[in-house]
């Protein structure tokens, strides 16, 4: 059975003395199943929501109103580094090798974690970049200026982009600040969505890669947070008035798709999916599980609260960190195939012009043996199991070996025959002569 990991944060201090509860830790790895426990614990962190990012090997955690980040190793359980930046950061998420950061003075920056560059953009956001979510071409950031831009990953990247660097498109059609941005990982572009929440009280479902918008949902109170399912079927919301909602794009009337109604329609969302207990205040995080049946919310109150997706029952409280629940981030059980790893990160710096890729490779770079290939195959490879096929419906050749084998038997023959009519020869002589006698 595959463990159910995830990442979650506090910020803020703590809300009573227990003791039941590490002092300092602002980080925890936990597991949700087979059973809840906790794996790990990260200390001298208060990060804000929005603000961690997480992968195979390092957790990166922006500070609350500071301009730095505490890089975290995964491998050795401690903290690696403490990177300054040139402003405020509001919110990080990772694309791969590159840490992006969308700064409290309207731009992004990007940092790739094995060779230090730094790439900073204008400050298209006239304020503050609250949410940043990566696809895996694109970088999409919301800000408090009600504004989304769609911004080219490898534009970003480009060594020769130069300093005025351009969102590919903007999304303008909110009213309010942006709280929180959802994508599919979908690289087709007829399938690429993203949803945005707002203070307007509204979502918006957009195709960011043509900037159409494919539906508008309102709710009773502004959404916090948003989460897609993994499939990219269904949203989940948490609002202000603490209502938990989960909207379903392709139900027995879809919003998304060919028998769809006009986008322009806006869709009144009334009917709540749950509500939070009053003594744990609106979800200020929640992350959906990787096969979609298990949803975790993260509450001001310190509780971390686990809900059944199909059931629909009563939620279940999983922990309680003594602090406001900030992030929390779902670890796939399935990570991604990379040729490398990097067991360390390089600093960023911004003047370097000459970078040093640091990082190892996660296997032997030599060609891998037919043995290889058999011993690391469970059972009987298709491979050889073809190939037994193949050498049973077809004859097998005399081999040179065995036309010489057969001819020395055929001499063989010719003498033992040669013997028995000599002997034959000899006993009929022998009865003659007696009989004569």
């Amino acid at each position: 059975m595959l463990d159910e990991k995830f990442i979650s944060s506090i910020c803020g201090p703590a809300l009573s003395n227990s003791t039941a509860i590490a002092k300092d830790v602002g980080i925890w790895a936990q597991v949700l199943s087979p059973s809840y426990s906790v794996t790990g614990a990260f200390k001298k962190s208060s990060v804000p929501v929005n603000c961690i990012a997480v992968n195979d090997t390092h957790i990166y955690a922006a500070q609350h109103e500071k301009a730095y980040v505490h890089v975290y190793s995964r491998l050795r359980g401690n903290q690696e580094a403490f990177v300054a930046f040139p402003e405020r950061i509001r919110c990080l998420t990772l694309a791969g090798d590159v840490l992006v950061a969308g700064t409290a003075e309207g731009r992004l920056m990007l940092w790739e974690t094995t060779t230090g560059r730094l790439v900073s953009t204008p400050p298209r956001h006239v304020q503050a970049v609250s949410c940043v979510v990566a696809t895996p071409y694109h970088i999409i950031s919301g800000s408090d200026d009600s504004d989304i831009h769609v911004w080219s990953l490898a534009q970003l990247l480009d060594l020769d982009a130069g300093d005025e660097l351009e969102p590919e498109r903007s999304l303008p059609n909110h009213r309010a600040a942006i709280t929180s941005l959802a994508a599919s990982q979908d690289s087709n572009p007829d399938t690429s969505i993203c949803v945005s929440a707002s203070k307007d009280k509204s979502c918006i479902i957009w195709n960011y890669r043509s900037g159409d918008v494919l539906r508008s949902l309102l709710f009773p109170s502004f959404p916090l947070c948003v989460a897609l399912d993994p499939a990219s079927r269904a949203l989940f919301s948490s609002c202000e008035d603490g209502s938990l909602y989960l909207v379903e794009f392709f139900a027995e009337k879809p919003l998304l798709g060919p028998s769809a109604e006009d986008p322009s329609t806006v869709v009144q969302v009334s009917s709540p999916f749950g509500a939070m207990p009053s003594d744990a205040g609106p979800a200020s995080c929640l992350a959906v599980s990787y096969d979609g049946t298990q949803l975790l919310t993260g509450h001001p109150k310190g509780q971390i609260l686990k809900w059944d997706v199909a059931d629909n029952k009563t939620p279940v409280e999983v922990a309680n960190l003594n602090a406001a629940v900030s992030n929390i981030i779902f670890l796939s059980p399935f990570p991604e195939t990379k040729l490398t790893v990097a067991p360390t990160i390089v600093k960023p710096n911004q003047a370097e012009r000459n970078y040093t890729l640091m990082a190892q490779f996660k296997s032997d770079l030599g060609a891998q043996t037919r043995f290889d290939a058999l011993l690391k195959t469970p059972g009987f490879s298709q491979t050889v199991i073809e190939d037994a096929v193949a050498a049973l419906q077809q004859p097998t050749a005399d081999s040179e070996r065995e036309q010489k084998l057969a001819k020395e038997n055929e001499e063989l023959w010719e003498v033992i025959n040669e013997q028995r009519a000599l002997q034959k020869q000899t006993l009929q002589l022998q009865l003659s002569k007696a009989a004569h006698a």
